[in-house]
């Protein structure tokens, strides 16, 4: 037979309020679980019931017993472990830690983890934590630039700012620029469309009908935009879309084209095109600094909106698409807006 637990008398007031403690919704687990103990305890119930009851180990039940004897009630409710003391950040520490971030780790990765270089140093990984979130370091994130290496990227930089803070009177500004090799992605399975609680889901296989290049002028007076498609992007495609453009103005304005440096820019048949046409004038953006062309912005809204997640069933039905896009855009379009945003004097679209 089962060995009994020496009893333990309780006072009515004792057991009335132990008795409230494990009916209670509110308190702690561990209050709750040892008003319990307790009250088995007093019951004579063996250790062992005790223990598959509760799921409890003897040495605990001894325990809270000795608590419950020298101080009752009370005893049960103060938890005398005094838990680990707070980690203080010293500055040796917090150098130590951003010093070790700077270089590699050994093991061959790139970088750091929270709790790979907390193993490395001998603290918690919420120290680590810590201190990267006070120094402002996520070794975890990557950052791209490009560097323009053209000698003259302040004077054609200032040149394309210009026009876009104060363009010349009675002058048309557009940006122009291609978005080659498009391509008609036909999708395999069905679409399932997006219902409450579940995205829009596609296929991961497609058919690809094939490619297209989209030209776009965008006129940067109104926010609207001009477009165009084409099999590719050649030299006589851009001289017949700047045509196009010429056409959407008056006889004999000036017109201000912005573009980059592609070949397809500075061939002799567009070197003819500017020589009947004296009126238009090519701003060319400094190497690597695309970013200077907000028709680029533009061709970003439409690569999420329509390219990114359409089906086409041929090269038609894509080109059919982009054209309804431009010219549901243009309907609303606004202009945008340009400012110095920062401290290092660089210009960003708003």
């Amino acid at each position: 037979m089962p060995f009994a637990a020496e009893a333990i008398t309780l006072t009515s007031e004792e057991r009335l309020e132990l008795e409230q403690m494990v009916q209670s919704r509110t308190l702690p687990a561990g209050d709750v679980f040892r008003a319990r103990l307790i009250l088995m305890l007093a019951e004579r119930l063996p250790y062992r019931t005790i223990q598959e009851r509760l799921a409890t180990t003897a040495p605990t039940i001894s325990r809270w017993k000795e608590r419950f004897l020298e101080r009752r009630v009370g005893g049960l409710l103060e938890i005398r472990h005094p838990g680990q003391k707070p980690v203080v950040i010293t500055p040796v520490l917090q150098a130590r830690v951003l010093e070790a971030t700077r270089c590699k780790p050994k093991d061959g990765s790139t970088h750091w983890s929270c709790r790979k270089l907390a193993a490395q140093i001998g603290v918690s990984k919420d120290t680590v934590q810590r201190i990267w979130h006070k120094a402002g370091l996520k070794p975890h994130r990557l950052e791209r630039y490009l560097a323009s290496n053209d000698p003259e990227f302040e004077r054609k930089a200032a040149d394309i700012i210009g026009l876009y803070l104060n363009p010349p009177q009675h002058a048309a500004v557009f940006c122009v620029d291609e978005k080659s090799a498009i391509p008609a992605l036909d999708r395999l399975d069905p679409v399932l469309p997006r219902s409450p609680g579940r995205a829009e889901r596609h296929g991961f296989e497609y058919y690809r009908h094939g490619t297209l290049s989209l030209y776009a002028a965008l006129d940067v007076r109104s926010g609207k935009v001009h477009g165009k498609t084409a099999a590719r992007h050649t030299s006589d495609e851009f001289v017949d879309f700047l045509h196009q453009v010429a056409g959407l103005c008056k006889p004999q304005q000036d017109i201000h084209v912005i573009l980059d440096n592609l070949s397809a820019h500075k061939t002799h048949k567009v070197a003819s095109f500017l020589q009947e046409h004296p009126n238009v004038k090519l701003h060319f953006t400094p190497t690597y600094s695309s970013w200077l062309n907000q028709v680029e912005i533009w061709f970003s809204r439409i690569g999420r909106d329509v390219i990114a997640r359409g089906v086409f069933s041929s090269v038609r039905d894509l080109a059919r698409k982009l054209i309804r896009y431009i010219r549901a855009y243009s309907k609303t379009a606004r202009p945008f807006h340009w400012k110095y945003s920062d401290i290092r004097h660089r210009v960003m679209p708003c």
